[in-house]
């Protein structure tokens, strides 16, 4: 373990392990530092404090004192030379016509070296600027090109979510961010909104991509084939967050998208897979093609259940068996079970129909009308799929030749 301090040299800089040399530093303090350029002028943010040998990058530098009032004086001129050597290369550059845009510059706390920071598309000649700004200020000059990214740390900002820009208050370096982030993420790849205000991809885009990495690990791919807990399907959508995926199911006549967990799914395979799948099932051959049939379950419900579900509007599957009146049949099983046009078939009870009168109360209609019911595989054997329907019972006409007749009654 070894002693050392953090030191940052401007607001939104990078900070520095420096060794405290026996000086006891309070976070905030100013400090005068011995860095590889000479004499820096910084600000503390970490008081001494231990960290591993590893960490730390020999040889370690040493602080010199804590600033002085002299040193704070120093430190003050300095801003006010930024500004000067600001605005007066910035006119320079205007003179020499360059494509060049200064960005910013810093005063060396001895004096000694002017340093300029400016952005660019390409190369600059700027050999003439260099001969003016040092004949003006007698000082060492370096200027050095930067990135759009490093433009808008030096210079602040709001981003798009209404703060302070990442890189201006705590992110120390650029990670690479790639489009292929915003991708695992299910973002828009529309650039105006997976983009920062300096023009490239959000820093914040490799905050949250270990745990989308994770995540995907356990989805299904979209348009995979699935084995779920209702049949057979593809997957259409992924929601990551919520480990949920719609699926669009193959079994029977049920094409709505339903949502299962990842943990609920199967994976098959891919689109191939599907199509052998659908290829096999018109053939009637899935055993050999290595699939098992898995029909959806259907639910069981009572005569009485039936009764108060379709006068609700809804309609369960006909002719099964409750377990709560084993021996009672359902009123389309006892018609089905009975010869058409005979006394018994008669006997059997209707399924009724229910309107509203005016009053908006329920009326019984009390006219009889067949009901026609495909066979179930509950029924008995040689139950025929489609019964005749009853002698008399006139057959209605289309909708559209309803509707002619009514306009024709309604004109005369």
């Amino acid at each position: 373990m070894i002693e050392i301090i953090s030191v940052r040299f401007n607001e939104r800089g990078k900070a520095y392990f420096f060794s405290p040399n026996g000086i006891t530093v309070e976070k905030g303090e100013m400090v005068v530092v011995e860095t590889a350029k000479g004499l820096e002028y910084g600000e503390c943010v970490r008081s001494n404090h231990h960290v591993e040998d590893e960490v730390v990058i020999q040889p370690l530098r040493p602080v010199v004192r804590i600033a002085t009032e002299t040193d704070n004086r120093s430190a003050e001129a300095g801003k006010e030379k930024e500004k000067e050597a600001f605005d007066y290369c910035k006119e320079k550059i205007a003179e020499l016509k360059l494509e060049m845009k200064l960005v910013s510059v810093e005063y060396g706390f001895e004096g000694s070296k002017v340093l300029f920071f400016f952005t660019s598309e390409g190369r600059v000649d700027f050999r003439e600027l260099v001969k003016d700004l040092a004949g003006r200020f007698r000082a060492r000059i370096e200027l050095r090109q930067i990135g759009v990214r490093d433009e808008a740390k030096l210079l602040g900002g709001l981003g798009v979510c209404g703060k302070q820009f990442c890189c201006s208050q705590f992110l120390n370096e650029f990670h690479p961010v790639s489009i292929k982030m915003a991708k695992t993420q299910g973002l828009s790849l529309n650039p105006t909104k997976i983009s920062g205000t300096c023009g490239r991809l959000m820093c914040c885009l490799k905050y949250e991509e270990t745990a989308y990495e994770d995540l995907v690990k356990k989805a299904p791919k979209i348009g995979a084939f699935v084995e779920t807990p209702h049949g057979k399907g593809s997957v259409i959508n992924i929601n990551l967050l919520r480990g949920l995926a719609k699926v669009r199911l193959e079994d029977g006549n049920d094409t709505t998208l339903k949502a299962f967990t990842f943990d609920e799914l199967d994976i098959l395979g891919g689109k191939g897979r599907r199509a052998e799948y659908i290829t096999a099932r018109d053939e009637g051959r899935l055993e050999e093609a290595g699939f098992m049939a898995s029909p959806p379950p259907v639910p069981v419900r009572s005569l009485e259940n039936t009764q108060a579900a379709n006068d609700y509007g809804n309609y369960p599957s006909p002719g099964i068996l409750s377990d709560e009146t084993p021996d009672e049949l359902s009123y389309e099983t006892q018609a089905a079970e009975t010869p058409p046009g005979t006394a018994e078939h008669n006997k059997a009870p209707k399924k009724q129909s229910w309107r509203k009168n005016k009053q908006g109360q329920k009326d019984k209609n009390t006219k009889d009308k067949p009901h026609i019911i495909k066979a179930d595989q509950n029924l008995g054997e040689g139950t025929p799929s489609h019964p005749a329907p009853l002698e008399g019972a006139k057959k209605k006409k289309p909708h559209y030749k309803r509707r002619k007749n009514r306009n024709k009654k309604n004109n005369g």
